[in-house]
């Protein structure tokens, strides 16, 4: 069993996955569109990983204010999340991705990236730290 780490925006979705020990997020892949409301292709790259790597579970980075209101992006996350159940069959969980970018930065400054180049890792890393978080935190 896997689990497999979202992190959802305007024009990406940030995968990671989990190994099948459920121990450790690793960062899988970036999956890019040109518009916010064409989904299909985005989905469908989610269910050939869903089928791939044996996925049984997704969790998907909840944006929130600090003080856990809805943030603007909220509902956008969660009509996601239905979309993705509806196609797949896969449960989501949806995991507060507060803070999910500052420690993207803080890993991508760890590692060297510098400057262009985070645009290309930032939301990849953001998902596999909402994943690392999830794993780190279930109580399965």
């Amino acid at each position: 069993m896997r689990i497999m780490g979202l992190d959802y925006g305007s024009r990406t979705v940030g995968v990671a996955l989990s190994d099948e020990l459920l121990l450790t997020a690793q960062g899988k892949e970036i999956i890019r569109r040109k518009e916010e409301n064409k989904l299909r292709r985005t989905l469908a790259r989610i269910e050939e990983l869903i089928t791939t790597y044996g996925v049984e579970k997704i969790v998907l980075g909840l944006p929130v204010n600090m003080d856990m209101t809805p943030s603007e992006r909220s509902q956008l996350c969660l009509e996601f999340k239905d979309r993705i159940e509806r196609r797949t069959d896969v449960p989501v969980i949806m995991w507060d991705e507060r803070l999910t970018t500052v420690a993207a930065d803080e890993i991508m400054d760890e590692l060297g990236i510098k400057g262009r180049e985070r645009k290309e890792y930032v939301d990849m890393i953001a998902a596999q730290v909402i994943l690392q978080d999830y794993l780190d935190n279930r109580k399965e």
